[in-house]
């Protein structure tokens, strides 16, 4: 009976956003457009991240790698997404929602130590000036990448085993627009507690490990600015934190309410809406907000542009 519940669902129906069937295609065609500016916006920031001779800098190496852990997640749950509001059952097969979950896990985890390394990375820059191209070597920043990516891996891997390798009862029907880990623990027959407190002790580390060190590194950087004698210099230091800042806040803050809110007043309905903001409108904002917050992003738009122009001989191209 066991290994038959192991072999009874081959797919699952997601619920999705709505069951409201007015709302399917104003839903569709906004979330399209978020996707489609979440794509152009991070593809356009990787490519000139990476082509941009004046932005080939630690702080702007970190950003490449955000745009991409955001095309990751916003990837692995849009086009699904979008498929479903054109289709009359919105099914998904057992072996492309492991695959989902994986992929989700390893760019979802992966941004939080991404946005970690970026706060250290302004921490070196703002208090250690004199030594920040010592300190934040290529190699180095290569390691803060890198050990993070391997450790996502690893964990996704385990969380995404541990699930489907357990035995599913005869329901399939996930209360969710992706294959997210809690969703599909209700769907268990099998003792489920020992992958909710692996989940849970993971969860747990990912979270305070990474913000602590945000926490610790704007800690040191506000008092190093506070020294400051020039008014000058503080708001130069500020204007550098300025964007990574703003997205840390929305990162964490919508995080923070999807998972320490209150038993009594958790949902699967409130989960759904946080999981929207974060997957889909924050890796639409995140190149927003480098772009208009940040002067060299500006400048090198328009370098590229001038150059495509150029490229081209489009003698009406003007900005």
């Amino acid at each position: 009976m066991e290994e038959n519940n192991l072999t009874v669902v081959t797919e699952f129906i997601l619920l999705g956003v709505t069951d409201r069937p007015e709302l399917q295609a104003p839903l569709f065609v906004l979330f399209l457009a978020i996707y489609l500016s979440s794509l152009v916006g991070n593809l356009g920031m990787i490519v000139l991240t990476q082509v941009d001779p004046r932005m080939q800098t630690p702080m702007y190496f970190f950003l490449r790698h955000l745009a991409l852990t955001d095309l990751g997640y916003s990837t692995a749950v849009g086009p699904k997404l979008l498929v479903n509001f054109v289709e009359e059952q919105n099914t998904i097969s057992y072996d492309f929602c492991a695959t989902q979950l994986a992929f989700f896990l390893v760019f979802i985890i992966s941004e939080l130590f991404i946005l970690s390394a970026m706060s250290y990375d302004r921490y070196v820059a703002i208090c250690n000036p004199l030594l920040y191209t010592v300190i934040m070597s290529p190699r180095v920043c290569w390691v803060l990448v890198a050990i993070p990516y391997l450790y996502c891996t690893f964990v996704s891997l385990l969380v995404t085993i541990k699930i489907f390798t357990a035995s599913f009862c005869g329901q399939n029907v996930i209360n969710h627009f992706y294959c997210d880990s809690l969703p599909l623990l209700s769907l268990l027959c099998s003792d489920t507690h020992e992958i909710e407190v692996i989940i849970l002790i993971l969860a747990a580390f990912n979270l305070i490990s990474s913000l602590l060190v945000v926490l610790v590194s704007y800690l040191l950087i506000f008092v190093a600015i506070l020294r400051m004698n020039s008014a000058e210099g503080r708001h130069k230091a500020f204007s550098t934190c300025g964007s990574h800042l703003t997205v840390v806040t929305v990162f964490y803050g919508t995080l923070i309410f999807m998972y320490v809110q209150p038993k009594s007043s958790h949902s699967f309905d409130s989960d759904k809406v946080a999981s929207i903001f974060y997957t889909l409108v924050i890796p639409m904002m995140n190149p927003l907000i480098y772009s208009l917050r940040n002067k060299d992003v500006k400048y090198a738009l328009h370098r590229t542009w001038k150059k495509i122009c150029k490229h081209f001989s489009l003698k009406s191209c003007t900005i």
